[in-house]
């Protein structure tokens, strides 16, 4: 299968592309190399995708998806059998310092990537969306029916407007279409900018890590290879109509699932297992909650289960183990 790829130099989108390769399929990696984080990061993960053993199979383009022009004619040149849609502006906090990111990479570029679907026609649309999309929803675990009309940041607003947008293109042009909604993702190679790697970051160097809420928040903390088979099982399977959990008469194929541990932790236990993984004890600043955040997040993963036989399951100390493994391997820490 020839699968384009976009986000290929991020977090999740280097660990699908990983999987992706190990099993055979040609991959059009695609990235914009921004610099909203360590762009040397980036470039290692690109580096360690270069190295697979069947990197042969593997392209990287650069390429800003907000050019209408230049990713028309990337899916017209590759014709891809499905698309893995990854790349956004990511982050809750940054959206209230510079929203134009947001539309910008998170509605335009998604509008062109439709687009070029529409274009080409590809087996399937599997698209990155968010559990901030619950917003200050208190009702727990998070289901995909409930109602999430009520955003608390301009990156979650987006993120339901994908939604939103895909299942217009699904229902007008037959496109199947299945948006991810992620919850917490960390491991290997995770981003520099969510907790999990700030946290271990400042443990490491002994610098104070800032505790919001004064610590009573809750994460559905989701470790990276659980999300890369939930995306992969995802993506091999093409989105149907679900007339009855959409409450709709539309026979658009288009679908949307959670996918997280199903299990949240308490944000100081995350700490703990940290420190009991460095060796060190943590210098916490207590700070209160900053707006944009939710309290606690919890995903539903029945319906995801139900499609695809799978559920994230990586237990957190586990999963917070490997993830500290890699960062002293990554950055020669004792």
């Amino acid at each position: 299968m020839k699968v384009l790829l976009t986000g290929a130099a991020g977090f999740i989108g280097h660990s699908v592309c990983l999987s992706l390769l190990a099993r055979g399929d040609i991959v059009v990696g695609v990235d914009n190399l921004n610099d909203y984080y360590d762009v040397s990061l980036k470039l290692a993960r690109l580096a360690s995708i270069q190295a697979h053993p069947n990197a042969k199979n593997f392209k990287f383009v650069k390429l800003d998806l907000v050019e209408q022009v230049a990713t028309a004619k990337l899916f017209h040149d590759e014709k891809p059998d499905s698309v893995v849609h990854l790349a956004a502006q990511a982050g809750v906090r940054y959206s209230l310092e510079n929203p134009y990111a947001y539309i910008n990479s998170n509605i335009v570029a998604f509008t062109n990537i439709l687009e070029a679907c529409r274009a080409i026609q590809p087996l399937h649309l599997v698209y990155a969306s968010s559990s901030s999309v619950y917003g200050g929803n208190t009702k727990l675990p998070f289901s995909e029916t409930d109602n999430v009309d009520h955003p608390v940041s301009l990156y979650a607003a987006t993120k339901k407007a994908n939604e939103l947008m895909a299942h217009t293109y699904s229902h007008l042009y037959n496109i199947p279409t299945t948006g991810l909604r992620f919850f917490t993702v960390y491991g290997p190679w995770g981003r520099p900018d969510m907790a999990p790697f700030l946290f271990a970051d400042a443990i490491f160097k002994g610098r104070p890590i800032k505790v919001f809420n004064h610590g009573d928040m809750m994460r559905d903390f989701t470790y990276i290879e659980d999300i890369v088979e939930g995306v992969i099982r995802v993506m091999d399977k093409p989105a149907t109509s679900d007339i009855n959990a959409l409450e709709t008469n539309t026979n658009a194929p288009y679908r949307l699932f959670n996918i997280g541990n199903n299990r949240p932790e308490k944000l100081l236990d995350f700490i703990a297992l940290l420190e009991q993984s460095i060796g060190k004890k943590a210098q916490q600043e207590f700070l209160p909650m900053q707006p944009g955040d939710v309290k606690s997040t919890y995903a539903d993963t029945t319906a995801l289960n139900a499609w695809v036989g799978f559920k994230p399951n990586t237990p957190l100390q586990a999963g917070v183990e490997k993830f500290v493994s890699w960062y002293r391997d990554f950055y020669s820490k004792p």
